[in-house]
């Protein structure tokens, strides 16, 4: 990002040595470290939330291309029950026989 070389951070550091003073120069630092970290997290979880709202669009779109996003929101979509009433019959059918036979 920055092209910020050894010579210029020896520079930077003898100039704030001499601006700020060898007594409060450590809480600066330690200041400053700790506003660059908190900045960092930051701008790293709004890439992250970023990418997670781009990835949520993609997929919103590819469902609307293919259509399946009607069968997602309409009330089209058949119950489970009226599903699985055929198999359950055909289980209780499996069982008379057995026990018929038995």
């Amino acid at each position: 990002m920055f092209d910020v070389g050894f010579s210029e951070l020896i520079m930077v550091g003898l100039v704030s040595l001499l601006v700020i003073g060898p007594e409060r120069l450590p809480k600066v630092a330690r200041l400053a470290g700790f506003w660059i970290g908190k900045m960092q997290n930051m701008i790293a979880n709004v890439k992250v939330e970023i990418t997670q709202e781009l990835h949520a669009e993609e997929i919103r779109q590819l469902l609307k291309e293919n259509g399946n996003m009607e069968y997602l929101t309409d009330d089209k979509v058949p119950p489970v029950t009226a599903q699985l009433d055929p198999l359950s019959a055909e289980i209780l059918e499996t069982q008379t026989k057995k026990q018929a036979n038995d």
